[in-house]
């Protein structure tokens, strides 16, 4: 008999939370869903409450609400709620699947009660790497990584010194558009750029995935995650996304981590770690062809990860309103008032015109997030 962990699970209606979810079904004799929150998508919300008899929910918008909710459920709508969620004393788990930089303050809080984070959302890193990691050591709390990339690193790295480590390589599927020059990207759409050849996720990580600003934010994630400096952080191009990390090592040998592209086998890695258990899906068959090509990334094809790359290198707030000024890109997006390459655009611009300096708590860090997207905004509309 194994015990039963009881899982709090931030963001349990996008797609990350879809496959928490597969994981906990296969898994129902470990986990106790305790908590679930969402930003809307209320009926959906309620629906997983009463499958799993959920006895805390958190709802960003109460109109939202669509259905009634189990008998003696506590609802909650406040943000202060959503902290509180994420430290119920009676929580092993909290999973934090929050899209951008949201994810911030509830990963803080669960890991300032002591709570184990499996974490799923890479901007409250970016944003808050240092007084995330401050935290999470000063509370005795782990932090495990869920993004398939970090999660195979994570994996890799069992066992070994880190002092054997040479480097890490992120793979990138490369997004839909590898294949189209930097005039044809021009012209995406909001539909091409949500077809993603690979992966099944959310509209905002699908387009950041296109644009690859995704991976520049797992680069910076990577930084804090596993302690590397920027110059030992690389990223290389991988169509088929069946290799998700390479760690090197100072002998010249090298540990990759391979599974389909689906969020289950990472998310299931993070949640039963340190044991393994039969998976929600079929690994690789190795007895068929597989194709392991890798090749670098072009940077002119992709300026968002130029731009994160340095942001990466230069450290400090950079990466911060990198990720705020990306939002409010793809947003704008999204709703066709910009371009596909205007997105790389706008963080520039941002970037070009914002007053950097240190911020270690979480109200300086929510300021200056605020000032950035303002900036974001105002830039913005001067293309609009």
């Amino acid at each position: 008999m194994h015990p039963v962990r009881n899982v709090v699970l931030l963001g349990a209606t996008g797609s990350i939370g879809d496959s928490t979810l597969r994981v906990l079904r296969k898994h129902s004799d470990r986990f106790n869903l305790l908590g679930i929150s969402a930003h809307r998508q209320g009926k959906k919300l309620c629906q997983i409450a009463h499958e799993f008899r959920v006895k805390h929910v958190h709802l960003g918008r109460e109109d939202d609400l669509s259905g009634d909710l189990p008998a003696g459920t506590k609802f909650s709508t406040s943000p202060s709620a959503l902290d509180e969620l994420a430290s119920l004393e009676e929580a092993d788990l909290v999973v934090v699947a929050v899209v951008g930089a949201a994810g911030l303050a509830p990963t803080l809080s669960a890991l300032a009660a002591g709570k184990d984070v499996v974490l799923a959302n890479k901007e409250s890193l970016v944003v808050g790497g240092e007084l995330v990691m401050q935290t999470a050591r000063s509370s005795g709390a782990n932090i495990l990584p869920a993004d398939s990339e970090h999660n195979a690193v994570f994996q890799c790295l069992q066992g070994q010194s880190q002092k054997a480590v040479k480097s890490l390589t992120l793979t990138a599927s490369g997004g839909p558009f590898r294949d189209w020059s930097v005039d044809e990207l021009a012209t995406v759409t909001p539909a091409q750029a949500l077809k993603h050849p690979n992966w099944s996720m959310g509209q905002k990580i699908t387009v950041d995935s296109a644009t690859m600003a995704n991976k520049g934010l797992e680069l910076i994630e990577a930084r804090w995650l596993f302690g590397l400096p920027p110059e030992r952080l690389n990223v290389v191009i991988h169509p088929p996304s069946l290799v998700h990390a390479i760690v090197h090592f100072i002998d010249g040998c090298s540990i990759a981590q391979m599974s389909p592209p689906s969020m289950t086998f990472a998310l299931q890695h993070a949640l039963l770690f340190p044991e393994r258990a039969e998976g929600v899906e079929e690994g690789l068959d190795f007895r068929q062809a597989l194709e392991l090509s890798f090749f670098p990334p072009d940077l002119n094809q992709y300026p968002c990860l130029r731009l994160a790359q340095q942001c990466l290198d230069q450290g400090g707030s950079y990466p911060l309103v990198f990720n705020a000024a990306n939002e409010v890109a793809v947003d704008a997006f999204l709703r066709n008032q910009v371009g596909f390459t205007e997105i790389a655009d706008i963080i520039n611009s941002t970037l070009n015109t914002f007053s950097f300096s240190p911020a270690l708590t979480l109200d300086a860090l929510l300021d200056q997030d605020k000032e950035a997207r303002q900036r974001a905004s105002a830039c913005l509309s001067q293309l609009a």
